[in-house]
């Protein structure tokens, strides 16, 4: 059974996965809205609401139904520039935006996680990952879906030196832990985001590849 979104709330439309996802949405003539907040101005469009600024000071003033939320919120610890920072993007403003969405009405949320997210990991960033899906588990969901992609393969606006020596030797690595492109991630979410059923769904990234074709 499929569900047709007709306005969507989306974190992160400014990174690697969350720009071609907003291309996409934009371009559906089945969505008639799509509210984006950002940090920095995103390209004008007839059915784009673009709230600019602080995530913390303008998180609650959204306004407006929502029938599904994505977020595709991420960063790394060397870019926030510590393990805290990282948490309040990777867990605390997560979080915050599936509470959110969840008081604007919408039902279904799509988050993106990571490959070998677990609350209960020696690895601090698999960790926090994991710590986030529990917390979101626990917001009480219809339709929850976790998505773990593994390495992403694209052209950042600021590039990232570790991924760009590791993006090439992910494609030859077996199953989940194969590197997905930023586009096919894109797909995977937008045929994800049409499916209705209830409780929370696991997709790893083989699963992800598969989808996104």
């Amino acid at each position: 059974m499929y569900l047709t979104p007709q306005h969507i709330l989306l974190a992160g439309a400014t990174g690697l996965t969350g720009e071609h996802l907003l291309d996409r949405l934009l371009n559906e003539p089945t969505v008639s809205r799509v509210l984006a907040p950002s940090r920095r101005p995103l390209a004008k469009h007839p059915h784009l609401e673009n709230p600019v600024g602080d995530p913390a000071i303008f998180l609650p003033q959204l306004s407006g139904r929502v029938d599904l939320a994505i977020c595709c919120l991420g960063t790394t610890i060397k870019l926030a520039g510590s393990e805290e920072a990282f948490r309040a993007v990777d867990h605390d403003m997560v979080v915050a935006f599936g509470k959110r969405a969840r008081e604007l009405g919408a039902r279904h949320l799509i988050v993106v996680s990571a490959v070998d997210a677990n609350p209960k990991s020696k690895v601090f960033y698999s960790r926090v990952k994991g710590e986030m899906e529990e917390s979101l588990k626990a917001q009480g969901w219809p339709q929850l879906t976790i998505a773990r992609p593994s390495l992403l393969i694209g052209e950042r606006s600021e590039p990232r030196l570790a991924e760009q020596l590791a993006g090439p030797l992910s494609k030859l690595i077996p199953g989940k832990y194969r590197g997905i492109e930023a586009c096919q991630l894109a797909r995977a979410l937008w045929r994800l985001a049409l499916e209705e059923q209830d409780g929370v769904r696991i997709v790893e990234s083989d699963e992800l590849r598969r989808l996104g074709k």
